[in-house]
């Protein structure tokens, strides 16, 4: 089926309703129905407020485990496999990103760890290897959502990509759900009914499992009972209930009352992700789900702004190894699942989509109704920012910012570029982040300034060095209604970390003291080499809470850091790395100055694709220097004698130019080798040591080439 023209808008609703969802569902997750009847009587919206809602499992696993996709050698050979793979590459080791509860307790811990033992998906995720209470938790279906958003108006091929994908993690009925729901999915972007969709998707699973006996039960009780929804939740707590199934979240239980809520909510989004909330359990994966099927089938315009949409702000955290991919946004994230789609449906990009889903994918583009890109501001007045096809500088749509001030007054619209502990209520998930801009690139802004009755308007575009406060100020223009297409280099060379890039507006009276000034913005996006030093004799840790303290600007795949004086410290029993920097880097030097403490192997890495996919290079025994690749494992690319000695200090710096990477120790070129066999072209930086060694790293500097 060819994909349809109203597919992009469809997608956006879809992964946007997965994450209203996730956030309606986590404040009660875990809570029994009658807990949430007897504390709030009714849920109709979110019941907490966030400064920003952390990082979630059900919304890392759909956005990092579709990314198995694009890292995969043969998309057409597509298979369990590969989705391990994106698993062990995109997952901290024992941290964040899912419920590391334990091997046997957590589902997908215990496939996570047969992984990385050598037990191959979809064996992994197996009832022979696992046990049927393992391998059918609700895991199966939570993160399942993005095969179904890849796959519009075509269940076969969602059905086919969410069992390979369910497999890596479960069995049995955990698969059948996770079919199930992409399925559904699927079916939501061309069905006119809900009834249809349920019925269609069961078209995809067993006639005679336990999924599509509850899914059959559900729609029968609510043919013959058809007014109360309470009605129907007694009676899947009777015959369907936790106590009816082992472990500590069978996926049946959840199913059934994800049925109820779609079938009692008469095709309203607002109502059937209520329902399903107010039903308990765990909420954040059911209501996520449902939210993500609604949000498809009702689109955009059935999804109640105000209410829904504007608390989230376009903006989500996530918790992979990857640290400049954990703060995104809504429409990144639709946008790559349309890439995969185009791309899996053999046809062409529409053109007025190309530039975005193959150049700028993380660029602020506004062309998804409503959407904010999570774009912020700070005033002495109130501040309005509102999506609009009024004007736009490309495609149909722009952002229309106002301020209310007085004159000489400046009002700040930014893009948040880095977060830190302090942005967050809490600690969901560990999320960490790496800034998305650094000093040495250039940002771009497409400006509209108004001029206004009241005020005289002027814009002006700006960074903001995010440790001394500087603000980098760019080119002002003055409101005269027409586009302006503004640029600005921020100085490279800089220790301190970009926090944020913008627009400042300001106005100047023309007889009033105050007034609102106004303007449309487009196409903000980022370019060009970074420039930059980390310095850690300025930093200190970021305190989540006592077992959840980050190195400024670091993910951490897995061991021993912390500051020390002048010196970041990676030691490790097994093998310890840690990632800073950006994914799109592709040609660059990366240049630290190390110090064995202990052990045997201390490395520098370069290209960071995850866990799974970089280049390293370093000290290794034997006095050996050594460039390593780690391609789901590491061997070694070349090496050659190097006499180095612990409690010594070297500066090594690793070079990528195209598939080239050359190694130099204390500006001397040691090693160089050109991988020819599938090579990395891109990804951030890291530093790395194994065999319970323990090294310091000070002075770590990044510096692009052309």
């Amino acid at each position: 089926m060819k994909i349809t023209e109203n597919y992009m808008e469809k997608v956006y609703a879809g992964w946007l309703g997965k994450i209203i969802g996730i956030r309606l569902g986590a404040p009660i997750e875990g809570w029994t129905y009658q807990r949430i009847r007897d504390v709030f009587g009714e849920v109709w919206s979110y019941p907490a407020d966030y400064k920003n809602f952390a990082a979630d499992d059900d919304s890392n696993g759909p956005l990092f485990f579709i990314r198995a996709l694009e890292d995969c050698e043969d998309l057409n050979n597509f298979s369990s496999k590969d989705v391990a793979n994106a698993l062990l590459n995109y997952a901290p080791y024992e941290h964040g990103f899912f419920w590391w509860g334990g091997y046997g307790v957590s589902t997908e811990h215990t496939a996570y760890l047969n992984l990385r033992n050598g037990i191959p998906a979809p064996r992994s995720g197996s009832i022979e290897q696992n046990g049927a209470t393992m391998a059918e938790q609700i895991g199966g279906q939570i993160f399942i959502d993005s095969w179904g958003l890849v796959s519009p108006g075509n269940p076969e091929q969602a059905a086919k990509l969410a069992r390979q994908a369910a497999s890596v993690t479960h069995g049995g009925n955990g698969v059948y759900g996770g079919i199930y729901v992409a399925c559904c999915i699927s079916l939501a972007f061309v069905e006119k009914s809900i009834r249809d969709i349920l019925e269609k998707a069961l078209l995809y699973i067993p006639k005679d499992c336990e999924y599509t006996r509850v899914v059959k039960a559900v729609m029968k009780f609510h043919d013959e009972h058809p007014e109360n929804w309470r009605d129907c939740f007694d009676y899947i707590f009777e015959n369907f209930g936790y106590d009816k199934y082992p472990g500590t979240c069978h996926i049946i239980p959840n199913a059934a009352v994800m049925i109820l809520s779609m079938l009692y909510g008469h095709e309203d989004f607002s109502d059937t992700i209520n329902i399903c909330n107010m039903c308990g359990w765990d909420t954040d994966c059911n209501v996520g789900n449902v939210g993500t099927i609604m949000g498809v089938f009702a689109g955009i315009d059935g999804i109640n702004y105000d209410k829904w949409v504007k608390p989230i702000n376009d903006f989500l955290a996530c918790s992979n190894v990857v640290p400049s991919l954990n703060a995104v946004d809504i429409p990144f994230g639709a946008s790559y699942f349309a890439k995969m789609a185009y791309a899996l449906a053999g046809e062409e990009i529409p053109e007025n989509w190309n530039t975005i889903l193959n150049e700028r994918m993380d660029s602020c583009h506004f062309e998804y109704p409503t959407s904010t890109h999570a774009i912020r501001s700070y005033s002495p007045g109130d501040c309005y920012i509102r999506n609009t096809d009024e004007q736009a500088y490309t495609g149909k749509r722009s952002l229309k910012l106002t301020a209310v001030t007085s004159s000489g007054e400046e009002s700040f619209f930014y893009k948040q570029t880095y977060y830190s502990s302090e942005d967050f209520d809490d600690s969901r998930y560990d999320p960490f982040f790496a800034p998305l801009v650094y000093p040495g690139q250039t940002v771009h802004l497409s400006v509209m300034p108004l001029p206004g009755e009241e005020m005289a308007t002027t814009a002006q575009i700006y960074a903001k060095n995010g440790v001394t406060g500087e603000i980098i100020r760019g080119e002002k223009v003055k409101g005269d209604g027409e586009w302006h297409a503004l640029s600005l280099k921020i100085p490279g060379g800089q220790t301190g970390h970009i926090s944020e890039v913008g627009v400042i507006l300001c106005g100047v009276a023309k007889g009033f003291a105050m007034g609102d000034v106004s303007a449309y913005i487009d196409d903000l996006y980022f370019d060009g080499n970074p420039d930059y030093r980390l310095d850690f004799g300025r930093m200190k840790l970021d305190s989540w809470h006592v077992t959840h303290q980050e190195v400024p600007q670091f993910a951490k795949l897995k061991g021993h850091s912390y500051l020390d004086g002048q010196y970041l410290s990676l030691s490790c029993a097994d093998f310890a790395e840690m990632y800073t920097g950006h994914h799109l880097w592709n040609n660059y030097r990366v240049t630290a100055v190390l110090k064995p403490v202990t052990g045997t192997e201390h490395f520098v890495n370069i290209r960071v694709q995850g866990a799974m996919r970089s280049y390293a290079a370093g000290f290794s025994k034997n006095n050996k220097l050594v460039l390593r690749k780690n391609y789901y494992g590491y061997t070694t690319l070349c090496e050659t004698d190097f006499e180095w000695k612990v409690d010594e200090e070297y500066k090594i710096s690793l070079t990528a130019d195209g598939s080239t990477i050359s190694v130099s120790v204390n500006d001397k070129e040691y090693l160089k080798f050109t991988d020819s066999d599938l090579p990395l072209l891109a990804g951030c930086a890291g530093i790395s040591v194994e065999k319970g060694s323990h090294c310091l790293y000070r002075d770590i500097a990044i510096t692009g080439r052309e």
